[in-house]
This record gives structure tokens, sequence and C-alpha cells, in this order.
């Protein structure tokens, strides 16, 4: 916070009162100067980070489910002040990615030294990342139930004590130089009729939108720049943001003062239906540049500009409620949607504003619309998402065949990343034509294991009840064959008697192609 504190000052030239306010008071070409600045500076660090770390990856989901919550740690740490540096000079992403990351970082060298399994290093990974949130926006039992129900996807009992331990020392320990009081200073609400009508229909088109905002990230997130020319992606993006923000100067930041300005009233329709929609282009902007940086602040503000629209435009057929609180609750029913976390959004909602107590019922109404048309439409959630596992064996069974036994092998579907959790690999195996082995593969595509049915059915109580266990904790040793080996050792393989079937892979990067059977006879 003080870096980020530090950057805005120094970019805006203020010392105290609203980001925004700041923003809106310098130039347009004070504002476009300062965004091909970050732009430039995002763009060099993202390239050095890729090329120092070889590729090294810590995004937080990515870290969590595929690499069993393992990170480089001064990778992690660099990319996290990065991203308050950029967030600071005014990109559309939220400030909560860099404390995540530094808790993630510091759990993975944690459960190095105390030489924790794959699966409670994930546990213990998460607990940080939520830890992180819990600090950064004082919100400690939020940060407890971000890190079950939206890293893990679980809120088993048993994981609630320590989530909630590391949650509320991380937010005491920042008390020391943060302030102790709400992220969000709004008026006390009263609950209105009109209000809980306009959320029965609300609710559902809060699901839908989310739905499209979920989808739009995932899509920019699979494409992100690489290598070559594109890696400086981040410098037209940035350069596009601050033409944008000439005649729109609230886009700029994670949209913290801009989400309390529509909390408070303070907005006017016509701005909050145009952040409506640029917002989340922008947002989705910069990070698809490969810019690092969060996005739960850019959702909320997403929700409360949307609903402040929308409750704007009912209070032409139905008046006497007051603006803001239309849009507390699209902040909770959209929050609660991308995240597909419902518990989860209530919580923040309320830790974050110290005020919402009055219109809980409407702000749970649209939470359960939002979420039921949301999982109706699509399951995936704006964190989770971009590790999905459908469009994951998609790509790997449309590789090409390059092997002098092409005719021999079977494009299998018995294939998990090693992401892949419990009930995930319980559904499959138990599925109708259950496979009798499920093959592990890493994120790459990369062959890493097996995982057999007697595997699957005596694993430990902790792996079973937990849900913080994946495929890759489970996973045992495989021999495959290489797509270099010839035709004829292929068939004297399908000759002994105690072959049954084996995967192929890729003879020089071991990634997987298919298995080849036993004929039948």
């Amino acid at each position: 916070m003080a870096l980020l504190k530090a950057v805005q000052h120094v970019s805006y030239g203020y010392e105290q009162g609203h980001f925004q306010t700041a923003v809106a008071q310098v130039s347009a070409w004070h504002r476009l100067a300062v965004l091909i600045a970050a732009g430039l500076l995002a763009t060099f660090m993202v390239w050095l980070l890729r090329k120092l770390s070889h590729g090294a990856n810590s995004d937080i989901v990515h870290a969590i489910w595929f690499q069993s919550g393992r990170v480089n740690f001064w990778h992690t740490i660099v990319q996290a002040m990065l991203s308050m540096t950029i967030v600071g000079m005014g990109a559309s992403l939220g400030r909560e990615g860099a404390p995540k990351q530094v808790g993630l970082a510091i759990a993975s060298v944690l459960s190095r030294w105390g030489r924790l399994t794959s699966a409670e290093t994930r546990f213990l990974a998460a607990c940080g990342a939520g830890a992180g949130m819990g600090a950064i926006y004082n919100v400690p039992l939020g940060g407890a139930l971000f890190a079950l129900e939206v890293l893990l996807g679980t809120v088993a009992l048993p994981l609630i004590l320590p989530a909630m331990t590391a949650a509320l020392i991380a937010t005491a320990v920042s008390w020391i130089t943060l302030p102790n009081q709400p992220t969000y200073t709004i008026p006390v609400y009263s609950f209105h009729l009109g209000e809980l009508l306009w959320t029965l229909l609300f609710g559902p088109l809060a699901g839908v939108m989310s739905v499209l905002f979920v989808r739009l990230i995932i899509w920019v997130d699979a494409h992100k720049p690489q290598s070559g020319w594109s890696m400086w992606a981040p410098l037209p993006m940035f350069a596009l943001l601050g033409i944008l923000a000439i005649p729109y100067p609230q886009l700029l930041g994670n949209g913290l003062d801009i989400t309390e300005f529509a909390f408070s009233n303070q907005l006017p329709l016509l701005l909050m239906l145009i952040l409506f929609v640029l917002k989340p282009l922008v947002t989705a902007g910069c990070l698809g540049s490969g810019a690092p940086g969060g996005l739960f602040t850019p959702s909320i503000t997403y929700g409360a500009v949307f609903g402040g629209a929308m409750g704007d435009l009912w209070s032409f057929i139905w008046p006497g409620t007051s603006m803001g609180s239309y849009a507390v609750i699209g902040a909770g029913a959209v929050l609660a949607a991308t995240m597909q976390a419902p518990l989860a959004a209530a919580v923040l909602l309320l830790e974050l504003t110290h005020n919402t107590m009055a219109i809980m019922v409407p702000i749970l109404l649209a939470i359960a619309g939002a979420i039921i048309t949301a999982r109706l439409l699509d399951m995936r959630s704006i964190d989770s998402g971009p590790a999905s596992i459908q469009p994951f064996i998609e790509q790997i069974t449309r590789r090409p065949l390059h092997t002098a036994f092409n005719d021999l092998i079977t494009p299998s579907l018995n294939i998990v990343p090693v992401s892949a959790s419990y009930s995930q690999l319980v559904y499959w195996m138990t599925a109708d034509n259950a496979p009798q082995n499920l093959y592990v593969l890493d994120h790459s595509g990369k062959l890493v294991g097996v995982i057999s049915s007697e595997k699957l059915w005596t694993a430990d109580a902790l792996t079973r009840t937990m849900g913080i266990a994946a495929a890759f904790d489970l996973k045992m040793p495989v021999t495959a064959i290489r797509s270099d080996q010839s035709r004829k050792e292929v068939l004297n393989l399908l000759q002994q008697p105690s072959f049954s079937q084996t995967p192929v892979v890729e003879g020089v990067t071991m990634q997987y192609m298919g298995i080849i059977k036993k004929p039948e006879v």
C-alpha cells in the first residue's frame, strides 16, 4: 500500500484526497504521458521477468492447481511490485493481485521449509492468498472465505479455522500501518418495497452480464502475448487507455473511488452507462496485454455502475429508493456471479462497507438470482476459468500425430490435468464406460503420471473429504511408448501377453498423444 500511494502521488502530484479527483485535475496530456510510461514499464518488466525466470508462472489459480502452490519466490514478489506500480499509474486492474501473490510466495517458501505434501502446500498457498486479500481490504472473514470458496472451491469445516487464522493474523498486523476502517464509506440505506421487486428482475440480468465478463476475461487470458513482437502489447493497450481517459478519467485505476461514488449516489446515469461498457473492456485489455493485476475491485466497480444505472432507470417506474443502494446491490450480485462464490461475496460486501445490513435481504436475493443464472449458462468463475478442464482436453486431443504407427493410436479422452479435483476424478471414474486409468498431464500437455481406480478409492480421508487434493497428489509413475520408436517395436509390445494398453508420448517433449490398446480377438 505504501508503494501504491507513493506511485499515485508521484504520477498525479497530490498528497491527500481521492485518486480519481487528482486524476481529473491534471491535464489530459499528463494522463496520457503517465499511461504511456506505465505501458513501457510493463512491457520491459514482463519481458525481463519471463527471460530471467524461464517462463515461471505466478498466476494465483494456476500456481495453486497446476503447481500445487509452489512458485518462484522472487519472480512472484517482483511481479507483485510491478502490479502495484502500474495500478498506481492508472492501469484498470485490481490492487489485491499483489498482496495475494505475496501471500502465495510466502506460503510456498514455508511449505518447502516444512516439507509439506502437495495437498498441504496447495491449502497453505490458498490461505496465504486469502490472508493478503484480508489485509489489503481489512476483510479478515472475507479473505478466509475467498481462500476457501473461490480459490479451493470448498468450505469444508476443518479448513475454516486455519484459513481464518491466517487472514485474521494478516489483517491485525496490517493495522500497524493501515487504517482499521471500511474500504467504502457509504450512507445508511433503508429497505424499500420497490427495491425488492427490482432485485428479483435485476438478479438474473446481473448473472448474464457476469457470464459475459467472465468469458471475456477467459478469452483474453488465453490470448496473452507469449513471445516476439506481441510482448509489446502493454504499450499500445496502455496508450489506448490513456486516450480513453482524456474524456473519461474515471477509467483509470482499480475503480475503488468510482465504486464509492456510485455507492453514495454521486454519479450521473449517462456516466454510469458509459463506464458499464468501457470499464470491463479496458480491464480485459490491460489483463490481456500481459500486465499483472487483480480483478476483484474492477468486478465490484462493474457491478456498482451496472446496478446504479439500472436502478436509476427503475426509479422512473417506482421512485422512492436511493440510487446508491441499487449500486450496492449490483456490486454484490456481480461479484458473487463472477467469483461463483455467494457466501464469500455477501461477507465481503458486508466487511467492505460495514453498513449494508438494512438492505441485506435484497442483496442476498440479487446474489441468488445472479448465481443461479450464471451457473445455468457457464460454471466458470473469473478466478478459476483460465484453469478450466474442458478447453485443456480439447487442446490436447487436436494435436496432429507424427509416428510410424499412427494407425495404432487411439485419441483417448481418459486424460486429466494435474489440476483436476478429487470430486472431478470420482465423477469420471464412475461415469458410463468409465476407464480403468486416468492419464495425468501438466499444463503443457506433458504426461506426468497415471491414476488407477484402485488408487482413487483407497485415497486417505483428507483427500476424500477436504476437497483440496488434485490429480497431482494421486498420480503414480507411468511407462509410455515414445513417438520415435519403430513400428516393429510397438508391434512386438502388442504381442506380449501382459500388455493391455499404454499411452503414447512425443519423443522429446513427452507430450501426450493418445493410447495404444491390445486388439480385441
